[in-house]
């Protein structure tokens, strides 16, 4: 980055936010370039040793990116990591040459790694070695800072004053050898994170968040790694036409012997076979293979092995006994949905209603949103069962029980005190 250019980044960060005079025109906003150029892709344990013993050896913040194939590969495996350090430049590590980084996590352990969207980034890093022990998320900062856009390329812009290039997020970085422009877009996606981190943190100081951001950072650092879902099959998108038992378990066969034909392609599920094919066969039930192909997604573009395939698992549900069948779904533990609290419960209607007013208000003066503030079924949880006596000591301590942070619980705890009472 020349010196012209750091002034007029430093330049954007103090105009950010003013409109420029009717008469004048806006500045054209410069394209972000690489300043070192495209580092080679590390597909080695020699040039790995290299880039551990470099990023070790760094300064400050690192700034740490993935990329994934989602919609193409199966699962969420890291394609690529991109990382930038003071004193170190910039790595583009592939991690299917090198598929341990653990000692690159290693070395990282005692720095604040900065990634953008952090909770999509963790579980791929995860795998492959890499967990931070602090970050900061310049995705949530943006939020909680009040931008109506947190993208990376819309918080670049309109914090730091460059323009990033785009195209490249949604394409198959399972690809090899991986295209020149999509690793100059890659690299890009770090280039500036130490910076953004820097002016961010700068922002929420001014707003008297700091802290609260810190807390936020600490909790995505020190959560768990997800537990897997039960019964993932019944998140197939359109289930909910379907009623029968019978039908229930042709998704769920179908779902299963989808998921292993992707598992052993290494393809994404989707690519298999669509979650629309598979609630039209659990509605139609057919009876042999002739039928299956008459219906939507099982046309002549499918072989006749697929479609015995499908066939065979349509048959095994049909064959279950009754006891085997699945039930309906069990409603997920907490309050029903809230349009249904008005018959059911009209004092916890009225409760909901007036924390929901509370709430998106001292949110718009925040200048952040209502879900970061205090998650929505944080409140729904404690208006349909408040404490028994809703002092202030009662409704802090439930909100720490449902994992509300301690700045949440002080900005939102008088507000859903006052809404408890007013509707006793």
């Amino acid at each position: 980055m020349t010196d012209a250019q750091e002034t007029a980044a430093d330049t954007s960060l103090r105009t950010t936010g003013g409109a420029p005079p009717d008469d004048v025109a806006p500045a054209p906003i410069p394209l972000l370039e690489p300043r070192e150029g495209i580092p080679p892709v590390v597909t080695s344990g020699d040039a790995l040793d290299r880039v551990i013993a470099a990023f070790a050896t760094g300064t400050g913040p690192v700034a740490v990116d993935a990329e994934r194939a989602s919609g193409y590969r199966y699962g969420q495996r890291a394609y690529l990591v991109q990382l930038r350090r003071e004193g170190a430049g910039s790595a583009l590590v592939d991690p299917v040459g090198c598929p341990d980084l653990s000692g690159l996590g290693t070395a990282l352990s005692g720095a604040e790694w900065i990634l953008h969207a952090a909770t999509q980034d963790l579980p791929c890093l995860r795998d492959i070695g890499m967990t931070p022990t602090s970050l900061f998320d310049t995705e949530l900062a943006g939020r909680l800072a009040g931008f109506p856009r947190v993208g990376l390329g819309a918080m670049v812009e309109n914090v730091l004053g460059y323009a990033l290039e785009k195209g490249h997020s949604a394409v198959d970085w399972s690809t090899r050898p991986l295209p020149e422009p999509w690793l100059r877009y890659a690299a890009l996606d770090v280039e500036l994170l130490i910076d953004l981190r820097d002016a961010l943190e700068e922002e929420l100081d001014r707003q008297g968040k700091l802290e609260w951001a810190r807390e936020e950072f600490d909790a995505i650092a020190a959560a768990p790694p997800a537990p897997p879902r039960k019964d993932p099959w019944r998140r197939t998108s359109g289930m909910h036409k379907v009623r029968r038992r019978r039908q229930m378990a042709v998704v769920r066969e179908l779902w299963t012997t989808r998921d292993q034909v992707a598992q052993r392609r290494d393809v994404s599920p989707g690519k298999v076979l669509g979650d629309a094919a598979i609630v039209e066969a659990a509605l139609a039930l057919p009876v042999d293979v002739k039928a299956l192909t008459a219906l939507p997604g099982f046309g002549h573009r499918m072989g006749r092995r697929q479609l015995e395939q499908w066939q065979a698992a349509v048959e095994r549900a049909k064959a279950l006994p009754e006891s085997a069948l699945p039930q309906p779904g069990q409603q997920p533990a907490g309050p029903p949905p809230p349009r249904s609290w008005a018959d059911k419960d009209p004092a916890a209607a009225a409760r909901l209603s007036a924390a929901r007013t509370a709430v998106s208000a001292l949110a718009e003066r925040l200048r952040m949103p209502q879900e970061n503030l205090i998650t929505p079924d944080t409140v729904r949880r404690i208006c349909w069962e408040p404490p028994k006596n809703p002092t202030p000591g009662t409704v802090e301590d439930t909100l720490a029980g449902y994992g509300a942070r301690n700045w949440q619980i002080q900005q939102v705890a008088p507000l859903l005190v006052r809404a408890l009472d007013a509707t006793a």
